[in-house]
């Protein structure tokens, strides 16, 4: 046996060295004791949580969420003169809010070669137009729909 397990076993004490003691004022004033409980770190990062995923929720919703206006491709005809007709069904929220859609036309590479705005009059479901392209189209589709009707365009 060692030294020290031979003292204690005889019943003296050990030696304990003495904790090391901290020069006052070297690392400022003690801390308070009465301070907020750590507990109201927890709830306020839950709450900005919870805030910023509501927030995005609602973001998501409004840009995501159902559109008030759309329109789909019915059909589509080539015309003479790099034209093409093409006939939308339109499907709205409010029947009797006006509406504009608007349509393109794609050559064979795919690229659009013409666009034209068509007003969608209240309670209309489907509507025809002719769009020119500057090459020959081969295929026709609606690029969006919206209720913002441009002045130039309004019948009022």
């Amino acid at each position: 046996m060692s030294n020290g397990q031979a003292d204690s076993a005889r019943g003296r004490p050990q030696e304990v060295a003495p904790e090391p003691t901290v020069p006052e004022n070297r690392y400022g004033r003690a801390r308070r004791s009465a301070r907020m409980p750590r507990g109201w770190r927890l709830w306020l990062l839950v709450l900005l949580v919870l805030g910023a995923g509501g927030a995005l929720t609602y973001i998501a919703y409004r840009n995501l969420g159902a559109a008030p206006i759309e329109a789909e491709r019915v059909g589509f005809e080539e015309r003479p003169g790099n034209a093409m007709e093409i006939t939308i069904a339109v499907r709205r929220d409010d029947q009797d809010r006006p509406g504009v859609c608007i349509v393109r036309v794609r050559d064979i590479s795919g690229a659009e070669s013409g666009r034209r705005e068509v007003y969608i009059p209240p309670g209309v479901e489907r509507v025809s137009t002719v769009i020119r392209g500057i090459d020959r189209p081969v295929t026709a589709d609606v690029f969006g729909c919206a209720y913002n009707v441009p002045e130039y365009m309004s019948t009022s």
